[in-house]
């Protein structure tokens, strides 16, 4: 039977639709509501082969929640009362017996901040001893973060990292005592949440310092830890080392302690105690002891024959990270071939004659450098 042009055209045209899977879009792609408001999308299909079902899922294929709503086709998705929670995309699925598309749609979801603080407190602390509290918010737009202490309208001086605002006493003093407010505010509204610190301790107890919180020192040098109190009647003031006893080589006087010829098992966290009858306070000072590097070579002399593969490895203890570099003795440069790694070996796989001679071996850090000799003997 013979069909004319148009026939054909119509029936391919017929037959690709009938095999072809949804096609689909979304109207709005993005929708941003106020907390208690409502959102609709609308899943429209462009083309594909009937029957077509539609489907709205969460993006990351959980159920949608109690508040969202489909049409009787599914196509529209309605979000009732928007919650925080609700924020996020939401995805068509278009499903047909030739295949399946997804378009995606985004919900923003605009609230007044919502705060929260780390300790709640109330807070008891000893005179002396240093506090921080934590202060998040979440918000749409993202909230800004200040404090202040209740009574006052100044703003107080903190520490802001990412979406954390910390309020920080080194040492806590009992003037320090009071209400102190973190005030979370966006274009939806206003919150604050409210800390009680309350500093205990006599106007006599002891309240100690040191000179420095952290030290980084080289091996082999003195060190000098300075702490100082006060307090009524004059605190007498002790050192010791967190989970181990003084270093042998120290002498503590006037509160200063001194370390003569410091090792790296002296690294560590040093506490000092002032202490009177009204109590007592500690400070603490965390030392770190770093040394240069001590390289050796193995072996140090090696005879070989011509073919011959030649291995040395340089060692070397200190503080890490070390580097290590090869070289040869007499100003001439490694043979063609030989090879270095990061950890301090040299390959040559077939050595020659002419490989003979001394090669060093330098390893440094950023304290110091050492250098390590190895031999290498080649007769046929």
């Amino acid at each position: 039977m013979d069909f004319s042009p148009g026939v054909l055209i119509l029936c391919s045209l017929l037959c690709s639709v009938a095999g072809q899977a949804p096609v689909v879009s979304v109207e709005p792609r993005t929708a941003t509501v106020r907390q208690g408001e409502s959102a609709s999308f609308r899943c429209q299909v462009a083309r594909g082969a009937q029957p077509i079902q539609l489907e709205w899922k969460r993006a990351n294929n959980q159920a949608l929640p109690a508040n969202a709503k489909t049409g009787p086709d599914g196509s529209v998705l309605t979000v009732a009362n928007a919650r925080p929670e609700n924020q996020g995309q939401y995805r068509c699925v278009a499903a047909n017996s030739a295949g399946r598309s997804t378009v995606a749609a985004a919900l923003n979801v605009k609230h007044a901040p919502k705060v929260h603080l780390t300790p709640a407190g109330p807070l008891r602390v000893r005179m002396g001893s240093p506090v921080s509290v934590e202060c998040r918010a979440t918000g749409r737009p993202r909230p800004t973060l200040t404090w202040k202490r209740q009574g006052s309208t100044l703003q107080l001086v903190t520490k802001e990292t990412n979406d954390v605002n910390t309020i920080q006493w080194p040492v806590v003093h009992p003037e320090d005592s009071g209400v102190y407010i973190c005030q979370a505010e966006n274009n939806e509204g206003v919150t604050e949440v409210k800390v009680e610190v309350i500093v205990e301790g006599q106007p006599g107890a002891p309240v100690a310092s040191v000179g420095a919180a952290e030290m980084t020192v080289v091996e082999g040098r003195t060190v000098t830890m300075e702490c100082q109190a006060s307090g009524s009647p004059l605190p007498v003031i002790t050192w010791s080392k967190l989970r181990a006893p003084l270093p042998w080589k120290h002498t503590v006087v006037g509160g200063v302690l001194t370390l003569t010829s410091v090792g790296r098992q002296d690294s560590g966290q040093y506490i000092c105690n002032a202490t009177n009858i009204h109590g007592y306070s500690e400070a603490y000072t965390q030392m770190e002891v770093e040394s240069p590097p001590y390289a050796t070579c193995l072996p140090d002399q090696v005879r070989l024959q011509p073919g011959d593969a030649l291995r040395l490895q340089c060692l070397a203890h200190g503080t890490h990270p070390i580097h290590f570099e090869w070289s040869r003795g007499g100003r001439v440069s490694l043979p063609p071939g030989a090879e270095t790694t990061r950890d301090g070996k040299l390959l040559i796989a077939h050595v020659k004659l002419s490989d003979s001679g001394t090669y060093k071996c330098v390893a440094s850090n950023q304290i110091g450098n050492s250098e390590a000799l190895a031999k290498v003997i080649i007769k046929a």
